[in-house]
């Protein structure tokens, strides 16, 4: 690789950084190619992006000025070693984390050696925790399911009101009536 490759992709990394809402790092090794490719195709699924990078690439694209994770630059660099596979989530920040731990709890393979989720760092032991918070997906349907449940129940208690109404007013009618 000269040195204008590695600058351009220096900047290709950079770039996915400032996009990404998350960062994963992760141990890839003792996956087999088949793994792999189902993992690959799962995060492609999510709109997630999962790459096999040079730690020094990713170490020198932290380390620009005004970086979204410049904060965590130094916490992130003591994880880049070893074989590592970097997912950018750019939508949803938790998608990765339940993927990685379903694959993990199959075959304890790949590992998350570290994760950045609002600038917060989780490390590997964390998964569980990580991958229990809820998606935006999750929080959405959430939140509209409980703006629902109170217009719902402002919708049965007109409607009663009116059915209550109704009926009284039949009941009134029949009485004149029979007068």
């Amino acid at each position: 690789m000269t040195k204008q490759d590695k600058e351009q992709s220096v900047l290709e990394i950079k770039e996915k950084l400032e996009k990404a809402s998350s960062i994963y790092l992760t141990d890839f090794s003792g996956l087999t190619v088949a793994e792999t490719n189902q993992l690959r195709d799962e995060f492609f699924d999510a709109k997630v992006e999962y790459k096999v990078l040079k730690n020094t690439l990713v170490k020198k694209a932290l380390e620009q000025k005004d970086g979204k994770f410049n904060a965590q630059s130094e916490k992130l660099g003591e994880f880049l070693k070893g074989p590592t596979g970097v997912i950018f989530a750019f939508d949803d920040p938790v998608t990765p984390a339940k993927i990685i731990k379903k694959f993990y709890d199959k075959g304890e393979k790949p590992k998350l050696k570290l994760a950045l989720v609002e600038n917060i760092a989780y490390e590997g032991k964390q998964l569980n925790e990580l991958a229990s918070l809820q998606s935006k997906p999750e929080l959405i349907a959430a939140i509209v399911g409980s703006l629902h449940a109170p217009v719902s129940g402002i919708v049965g208690s007109i409607n009663a009101v009116v059915r209550d109404l109704a009926s009284l007013i039949e009941e009134v009618s029949k009485k004149q009536n029979a007068n």
